[in-house]
């Protein structure tokens, strides 16, 4: 149960930050920032409201997951997507953990990595049709290759 949690928590994370980032107009870094130290602030009141695993963990996971939401509407748009890639950063957050101890930005890096593989997801799953996605990604590679 503790685990399902905690991919809905991801999931969550990266849809509520994303639309206070694009629908509020709040920003990327406010909106990261402000909805991890409302959730950080909340676990830290209130200690015994959970498990002690999920106590922990949420907290990181929020943190981590709403380092998706941060992505501009330009790259990808669609909120369904968002949440994939949340539930995907949960999965490796859970799986590689103990992988990024000690390195410094292991959850951005779990972040970027979850984000690549849902802007991917279009273009595998479309058989000989490029996506959206792939379309500007390749957009961006060529625009910085002529500045």
């Amino acid at each position: 149960m503790d685990v399902i949690i905690l991919l809905a928590t991801g999931a969550f994370a990266a849809i509520c930050t994303y639309f206070v980032n694009v629908k509020l107009k709040q920003g990327p870094v406010r909106s990261s920032a402000v909805l991890s130290l409302v959730v950080g602030i909340f676990f830290y009141v209130y200690p015994d409201l959970l498990s002690e695993y999920l106590t922990t963990n949420i907290p990181i996971v929020f943190t981590g997951a709403s380092f998706i939401g941060m992505v501009s509407s330009v790259v990808i748009s669609n909120y369904f997507l968002i949440g994939t890639s949340g539930f995907i950063f949960s999965v490796i957050y859970l799986n590689a953990s103990k992988f990024f101890a000690g390195y410094g930005g292991g959850l951005g890096t779990a972040a970027a990595i979850s984000l690549l593989v849902a802007i991917g997801l279009p273009f595998v799953t479309r058989k000989n049709k490029i996506s959206n996605g792939y379309l500007v990604l390749r957009k961006l590679i060529f625009r910085r290759k002529k500045s």
